[in-house]
């Protein structure tokens, strides 16, 4: 089984920036891809981006410009930079990741979320 704790969240004013980090833990061979994901009260949850072990990134287009994802593959974490920060960025914030275990078996995580809540 593999888990994923996520830190970092908070709340800021507009214009602000936070970081978020996702470690991922258990028995991982490999992590394919790893990526945030974000759900406000009242909508679906939506793509943030994404990062594959390559380093090949996907962001959503509202969020290309101020947010900057990485990942370290060696302890197996994604990070989150977010700047610029909008209330309607205001939302909990969930990391997943996609690999495969020492098993030899697929696995696609989520972690608990961390709220990020931005005033104006």
């Amino acid at each position: 089984q593999v888990q994923l704790v996520e830190s970092g969240g908070g709340s800021v004013r507009a214009g602000g920036s936070l970081r978020l980090s996702c470690a991922a833990s258990g028995f991982i061979f490999m992590i394919k891809t790893m990526g945030w994901y974000r759900q406000a009260p009242g909508k679906q949850r939506e793509l943030v981006a994404t990062i594959t072990s390559g380093g090949s990134t996907n962001y959503a287009d509202s969020m290309k410009g101020r947010f900057t994802i990485s990942r370290d593959n060696a302890k197996n974490t994604v990070y989150l930079q977010m700047n610029s920060l909008k209330p309607e960025d205001t939302a909990i914030y969930s990391c997943n990741a996609e690999g495969i275990t020492m098993a030899q078996l697929g696995f696609r995580s989520w972690g608990q979320g961390t709220q990020v809540t931005v005033s104006s």
